[in-house]
């Protein structure tokens, strides 16, 4: 096993590594970045926590703003650590011929943290306080996701989805790498060679979650597209890609934008595309989370007001250079990333499934969140 030791500070982009040759006792590192240029594959993360003279409250994102630790509290003097899996990848692949060929990425996407050849933990919080990093690559069930902008890792505040959400809950010995983009349709994601780079490192034991329809709709009109013509011929490569490799592949179905009624009830926008995934499944005996339903009756629940705490609702003057209000009601807020990455844990728990851990339900008023210093309010691809 190959392991680091990290003590590296930068606390504006871009980052770069500055490593020393021993760690300082007593010296806990500040807010900001640490990174470094390690292999692609699976690492476990240890952090040290705490500080003898001053009390702290920490949080831990790594790659593009990834949840891994959410506000741990430590007393003055008190010591803790905690551990964690960050996948790293680059676009490079391995195909089934043995040549070495790269995901066709999208141009914004150069500048993401998730595709660069550098692992890099980025700390926040109240008052962080983090005394070491250790690095060492493992072996270790990985669950890989597949959808668009609902999904992917948003690089920037105040854009969130419960993709990147999702590694908070993760058990101790878990992975999750997230594949998903803005903007991107099931076809999309196959053309590209998204998928073909996950075959290329499929595992049995491995997990594939398969979130589209979003975006596929917008392309109906074309000939041989379409909810039960192209999209499920798609659903049916993911399911393939999976059980070729000894994976087991999970489908969910999209989930709701907020557009309500006149008698307060979410609307249906996507069309056949959820029936799709419903049949789809039926058909290859493949559980489903049923994304569709419980954003619709969580909405619902909150009410046409108060669920705008769920998206990127936001007045003119919330983030620099905002010089417009924020009216989005595809994309997540942190606080919105987070329940529904709940929602996908308390279902794939409710079928005994060990790979996540359920984490407590936050309200609005008790959601409480350290933002990143990536910022930027243009809306991401995708509706």
């Amino acid at each position: 096993m190959r392991k680091f030791f990290l003590l590296c500070t930068l606390y504006l982009v871009p980052l770069t590594l500055c490593a020393v040759p021993a760690f300082v006792p007593d010296t806990a590192l500040g807010e900001g970045y640490y990174s470094a240029a390690v292999p692609d594959g699976n690492w476990r993360v240890t952090v040290t926590l705490g500080n003898k003279r001053k009390a702290g409250s920490t949080t831990v994102r790594a790659e593009s703003r990834r949840l891994m630790l959410y506000d741990v509290k430590t007393r003055k003097g008190e010591t803790v650590t905690r551990s964690f899996i960050v996948n790293k990848r680059t676009p490079v692949y391995i195909n089934a011929k043995g040549k070495e060929v790269q995901v066709r990425i999208k141009e914004r996407e150069c500048t993401k943290l998730d595709w660069d050849d550098k692992l890099t933990i980025e700390i926040s919080g109240d008052a962080p306080q983090v005394q070491r990093i250790d690095l060492e690559q493992v072996n270790c069930p990985t669950v890989y996701l597949c959808g668009n902008s609902t999904v992917t890792d948003q690089e920037f505040e105040p854009y969130c989805s419960w993709g990147q959400m999702l590694p908070l809950f993760a058990a101790q010995d878990v992975a999750v790498a997230n594949y998903a983009e803005s903007g991107e349709t099931a076809d999309g994601f196959i053309a590209r060679g998204r998928l073909a780079k996950i075959e290329s490192l499929l595992q049995p034991g491995d997990f594939l979650l398969v979130e589209f329809g979003h975006n596929d709709q917008k392309a109906d009109h074309k000939p041989g597209h379409g909810a039960f013509y192209l999209f499920q011929y798609c659903l049916k490569q993911f399911a393939d890609a999976a059980r070729d490799k000894g994976a087991t592949v999970i489908f969910c179905t999209p989930t709701r934008r907020r557009q309500f009624d006149s008698e307060g009830h979410i609307k249906d926008t996507h069309k056949d595309y959820p029936e799709a995934v419903h049949f789809m499944a039926q058909r290859e005996s493949i559980p489903v989370i049923d994304l569709q339903q419980l954003t619709k009756d969580w909405f619902e629940t909150l009410g046409e007001e108060n669920s705008k705490q769920a998206l990127v609702h936001c007045p003119a003057g919330t983030w620099p250079g905002q010089t417009n209000p924020i009216a989005d009601n595809t994309h997540f807020s942190t606080y919105g990333a987070y329940m529904i990455a709940r929602m996908v844990v308390r279902q794939l728990a409710e079928w005994g499934n060990p790979l996540f851990q359920l984490l407590p339900e936050y309200t609005w008023q008790t959601w409480h969140w350290n933002p990143s210093p990536r910022q930027d309010t243009e809306k991401p691809e995708g509706n």
